[in-house]
Formats: structure tokens, sequence, C-alpha cells
């Protein structure tokens, strides 16, 4: 059995099954960890939410701020983004089940020596934490008052993690944490605006801010302009596919990479 953590597919759907047929992917045996943002920007939405929620138990989603955008368009919290590209899962006979199924995904994922999260995590924050607060979120993401929690998640207010917060304050830092920061400072604080590799002034890469620790090496996406970064602390798999970038898998048991490219569906310089 192997386990491949596959980045950002953005609606890539031509090129995710060019890169299972690479990988010699065996849905019997094989198991696939997607690192969120499986729909938007790229033309085949509705296929990958289908083809992935099909796979059952093969597959592990954890959510991204992509995903987080269509279950609150779909819900009428959000308007429509001049990029968005998600119109034929919102126009799909089976659009509720998909985005419920969708809603239900978990925010971070730790199994063996790998912890599986859409953005990152904050330098605070041990994975075992991480996990807990993680299900916190997921909890008033599957309660019948889900609504009210989408009402209330976006913002970038706190921008940083305090142990007494509560209430739509507390879930919302978790979200953003998990979901949309690439840049924070020591004490945690998170910057929202800077999208490429290079820092803000007072500002490092999330992952540069994490005490060494003995724990899971985290996989995750969202930062294109980061690229593929392998150490024995992080996996970053978000290589650009939907920008013409790649779309990445990596063999988690051995580290085995495998790439297939991508013509690209936006231009560079559009919202992330």
């Amino acid at each position: 059995m192997a386990t491949y953590a596959i980045g950002d597919v953005q609606g890539c759907f031509d090129e995710l099954e060019a890169l299972l047929a690479r990988v010699g992917f065996n849905p019997p045996y094989d198991r696939l960890w997607f690192v969120g943002d499986l729909v938007n920007r790229g033309p085949k939405s509705l296929q990958v939410l289908r083809f992935v929620k099909e796979l059952g138990d093969r597959a592990v989603v954890v959510l991204g701020n992509h995903d987080l955008h269509l279950i609150t368009q779909f819900e009428g919290f959000e308007r429509k983004r001049r990029d968005d590209t998600f119109d034929d899962v919102l126009d799909a006979p089976d659009a509720k089940q998909l985005v419920d199924w969708l809603r239900t995904r978990p925010m971070i994922h730790v199994e063996g020596c790998y912890a599986l999260v859409h953005a990152g995590l904050l330098p605070e924050w041990t994975t075992a934490k991480a996990l807990a607060l993680g299900k916190e979120v997921e909890q008033a993401l599957r309660a019948s008052n889900y609504r009210d929690f989408l009402s209330n998640m976006y913002g970038s207010k706190p921008e940083r993690w305090d142990d007494s917060l509560g209430g739509w304050d507390r879930l919302r830092v978790i979200v953003n944490a998990m979901t949309r920061m690439r840049f924070c400072k020591p004490d945690g604080t998170m910057d929202f605006h800077a999208k490429g590799e290079q820092s803000p002034a007072g500002y490092s890469a999330w992952f540069d801010v994490r005490p060494q620790r003995e724990e899971p090496a985290i996989v995750f996406g969202h930062w294109s302009a980061l690229g593929l970064r392998l150490t024995e602390r992080i996996a970053a798999l978000d290589t650009g596919c939907v920008w013409g970038g790649k779309l990445t898998a990596l063999r988690l048991e051995d580290r085995w990479l495998a790439q297939v490219p991508s013509p690209g569906y936006q231009t560079i310089g559009a919202a992330a």
C-alpha cells in the first residue's frame, strides 16, 4: 500500500487523472491525501469533487480556503468573484450532496509521521493542540446550526492566537491559520496580504518560526509562489498547477516524487 500526498488540484481534473496514471494509483490498496483546495480556478471542479468523494476512505481531504469559499457561496454568504470557476458545482443536480460532503472534511489530519493541513500551523501550536483546535472548527461545520458559523467565519481579526479566545473569534483564528496563513511573526501574529515568497518586514514563513520539535512533518499546499519545498520538517506541495506549473504527488513512505505539467488556466497575479 502507498500513500500519495497531492498538491492543490483546484479543478484541474485532467492533470489529476494524468498524475494518478503516472504513479500507478491502485484504489483498492493505495490512499490519496489532498492538501485542500480541490476546487476553483481550474475548469473541472465538479469532476474533481465527484471523483474524490467516490474514493471514500481511500482519500483524505483537508479543507482549503477555496473549498470554504465554495461552501459559503453555495450557502449564500459569499458573492461570486470574477475568477471563480465552480459554477459547474453550483449548477449540478448533486450540488448539495457534494457541498455537504466537502463541509464535513477535516481541518487537519495526523497519521504516522505526517500531519496534513492546507496552509500551516502557528508556532505556539503543537500538532496535538492543532488537531484538537481543528476539531472545534469541524464540530461547528458539522453542527445543525453550521450556517451561523459560516456567516461569522470570514475576517482577518484577531490576527493572532490566544488561549483565552472564545466564540467566533476563536474559530476564525483557527480557520485563518490553517487555510490562509503564509507569514507570521514569532509571536504568532499573522499576515494575510503577502502572497509571494518574500516575507513582509517583521514576518517570516510560518514554518521558519515554528520551534524545533520531535513532531510529525507537516504536509501542506496553498502557497504556489513558494513552490515545491521538501525538508525533514515540511513538504510544500502547491506547485501552481492552475497557473501553468505542475501537479505534484509525494509518496509518503519513501518521498518519491511525481509531477505532471499543466497548460495553466489562470493568469499570474490573480487573487489567491
